[in-house]
């Protein structure tokens, strides 16, 4: 199995739909920087049901070195330019990313990015799930955006076709 590092996001829809648990029985390891903690701390702060990683023995928090200079120019949050730079130190994770500039940035340093979405069709594959529809639904009601062709895609790829009423 691979070794994983987590932006905020993945952890946060997993967490809304009850399947944060299945990340170590998808990856080896499964590591998030600091700079995500404090953006779920904030959140919690607000009021917001979101995870406390400090809950998680199997995750663990480290600390980039530095972050790329020339990434700081880009509209990006925190969190997400402390996890590519942590997944740039340690070569061969995959990078948990569901923010397409972010994703396009860290493809473009040759980083392994997989999305929230990806996670549930390795859930299937892996049998740890029979069905992801209702997880797409659910992450979907959580606030995950998508199009109902990416929807339609992602079942497609699990093997899963929706209901032709189905206009999500």
């Amino acid at each position: 199995m691979a070794s994983a590092i987590s932006n905020t996001s993945p952890l946060l829809y997993l967490y809304r739909i009850q399947a944060l648990h299945v990340l170590p029985r998808l990856f080896d390891s499964v590591m998030t920087p600091p700079a995500v903690v404090d953006e779920l701390d904030e959140g919690r702060r607000k009021g917001f049901d979101v995870p406390n990683p400090l809950d998680y023995p199997w995750l663990e928090i480290r600390q980039p070195a530095a972050l790329p200079s020339e990434w700081l120019a880009l509209d990006l949050g925190a969190g997400e330019l402390a996890t590519m730079t942590l997944a740039l130190e340690m070569p061969g994770h995959i990078v948990l990313l569901d923010d397409m500039l972010a994703r396009r940035t860290a493809h473009a340093a040759g980083l392994t990015v997989w999305g929230t979405l990806r996670i549930l069709l390795e859930m299937k594959a892996r049998g740890l799930v029979t069905r992801i529809e209702p997880l797409v639904d659910q992450l979907s009601d959580a606030g995950l955006w998508m199009t109902v062709d990416i929807r339609q895609r992602i079942l497609a790829l699990a093997g899963e076709h929706p209901s032709p009423a189905d206009s999500r």
